[in-house]
This record gives C-alpha cells, structure tokens and sequence, in this order.
C-alpha cells in the first residue's frame, strides 16, 4: 500500500465527505438568511461515487471517514449509503456530524447502518437565542436526538459548541456543566472567518484559552491530553467527577496545522486541501469523463501534494473563503 503523506511528511488518514449542500436549518454564520443558491442535484456527488472515491482512499491508508452537509441527514438514502461504506476493507470509524434536527428518528438507523459516533452543532441551549442563530424553532428536537444517540450507544456523542464573544459566551459554563451529568464530549470551537452576510469579525472570536479561563472560575479543569487519546485537534479536559468531557478546538488564535491529517471532499466533487483555501482539485469531472482508477489516484495523490504547511488566518495576505460552511463541509 503507498500511504498519503504530504510534502511536509505528515500521513493524510482521514476524509471529510460533504454529501449534500442542502441544510433544514439557516445559521447565522454559515449562511444567509435567504439561504444559498443550491447545486443542480446532477451536480452533486451520487453514491456510487462517493463509494469509489471512498474504497480508492482506503487502499492507500484512509482509515476515518466523516461524512457532513450542509445537513447530511436530509439526503435521501443515507443510512444505505454508510451501510455500504462500513463495509469497506481497511475503513475503521465511521462519523457524522448534524445539526441533530433529525437525529433521534435516524440515531438507530445510522448505528445498525455502522455509524461509530455523531457531532451534533448546537450553539445555544436556551430556546430563543437557539432560534435566533439558526432560524428556526427545533432546540426540543436537537436535545432529544442527543438522549437518543447516547441511549442507543453512537459513542461518544460531542456537542460543537462555536463560542461567539456578545452572543451566547455567556452560556460557556452551562454547556460545561452537561459533562457532569452527560457522557457528551463538549467542544468549544473558535470563531471562524466565513464569509457569510456581513463578514466575519474577529473581535467576535474568543479564543480557547479565553473560553477555558471562564470555565476554571467555576471549578478546575483537569487536563486529559496524551500521545495515547489525542486524536484530533481538540486539547481534552474534564473536571474530577464529570462522565463526559470538555475539549478545545483553536484553528485561529493557536492552529494545529501541524497534525493536521485531513482531505476535504465538497459535495460536488473537489478535493480540497484545507479548510481555509480555495484550493481545489475536481474529481467529479474526471469520474464522469470515465477516469480509470489509477486517474482517480493521481488526482488524489496530487491534491496531498499540494496541501499547504499552514493557514493563514492572522496574516495579512489572508483572504476569506469564497464558499460558504455549508458547501464546503466542515
């Protein structure tokens, strides 16, 4: 097998799979409140090439595979789908994150289907500012789909929480305070530059440490952080007698591009090598022009090449992204 490594000799085993643009939600930082213009289905990856896309990247040491949105729970066929994946050789954890609108009908489903674990986006647990951020009345729903992803054993379920100085930073410590009661790995994700309505602002980014520091005039965290449990790119505490945790996720005021070992697959076909850059390699062109495996390869092959050393979010010659969270995933 010749395994993914990039030009800076770091091993490239995970795939971010955004399988539809479409979403039942509106955030405020994701995307306009009209919405977005949506792909032609044609457009958008179909299954069958996701699946090959997927098997091609197992064979050269893509071991995780998360799939995304937009929402992917809205996409007709789902849980066939990760049934089909789960079934690849050399595919080891299978996770998805949602917004969790539709959670607890399909927690079940998607676990029998193969599906490890769930990310849930909730921003906010009281039911105005909840449907403030995202348009729409369903917090009641999200909750339960949580229960039920924890009843049902998709583990560990984690709650992303994106901490927004002036708007729900004063609700930091309650999210926390569910590990005590929860097994749920809470993570705090800093703030980031999407180009949506009126622009990302930064002073509205608070920052981990920031985060932390007001979580700790509550009650001391205890650091979980090791070589053996650190498997992305949160920095993993807990207090003393919590059953789940509390995580730190810092792209902007302390980046982990280091290790990062990711490929970013947007809904309509383009490799993208960072989260953070327009920079994208289209291979649903080639899958519809009858590309042979080995093209496909190539192709990928050439996008680890081209994955860049670092953002650059607190430079000058950064430029926000032209594509909004929604299209290109997470």
């Amino acid at each position: 097998m010749t395994k993914l490594i990039d030009s800076y000799n770091r091993s490239i085993d995970y795939l971010r799979i955004s399988i539809t643009d479409r979403c039942n939600l509106r955030c405020t930082y994701c995307m306009p409140s009209d919405g977005i213009p949506l792909m032609n289905p044609d457009n958008i990856l179909r299954y069958e090439e996701l699946l090959r896309i997927i098997k091609i990247c197992a064979s050269h040491g893509i071991t995780r595979v998360r799939f995304t949105g937009g929402e992917p729970l809205v996409r007709k066929g789902v849980v066939d789908f990760i049934k089909n994946i789960a079934g690849i050789k050399g595919i080891e954890d299978l996770s998805l994150t949602t917004n969790g609108v539709l959670l607890k009908d399909y927690a079940m489903p998607l676990k029998n289907a193969g599906l490890n674990r769930v990310n849930v986006s909730l921003d906010s647990l009281k039911k105005d500012r909840f449907q403030k951020i995202t348009r729409a009345d369903n917090l009641e729903d999200v909750l339960k789909g949580l229960d039920e992803s924890e009843k049902i054993g998709l583990s560990p379920v984690k709650v992303n929480v994106v901490a927004i100085r002036g708007f729900n930073d004063d609700e930091i410590l309650d999210f926390a305070l569910m590990t005590k009661e929860k097994p749920y790995h809470v993570r705090f994700i800093e703030y980031m530059p999407f180009d949506v309505e009126a622009g990302w602002q930064k002073e509205k980014c608070i920052t981990a440490m920031e985060i932390k520091d007001v979580i700790e005039k509550h009650e001391k965290l205890m650091p979980l952080d090791s070589s053996k449990n650190r498997t992305g790119p949160a920095r993993r505490y807990k207090f003393s007698n919590a059953v789940g945790e509390v995580g730190f996720i810092s792209p902007v005021s302390d980046h982990f591009c280091g290790s990062c070992n990711r490929l970013r697959l947007t809904a309509d076909g383009k490799l993208r090598t960072c989260l953070f850059s327009d920079d994208e390699i289209d291979v649903k062109k080639a899958l519809r022009e009858g590309a042979s495996d080995k093209e496909i390869e190539n192709l990928l092959f050439n996008a680890v090449r081209k994955k860049p050393e670092r953002h650059y979010i607190n430079d000058n010659i950064f430029k926000k992204c032209s594509r909004t969270m929604s299209l290109i995933g997470g």
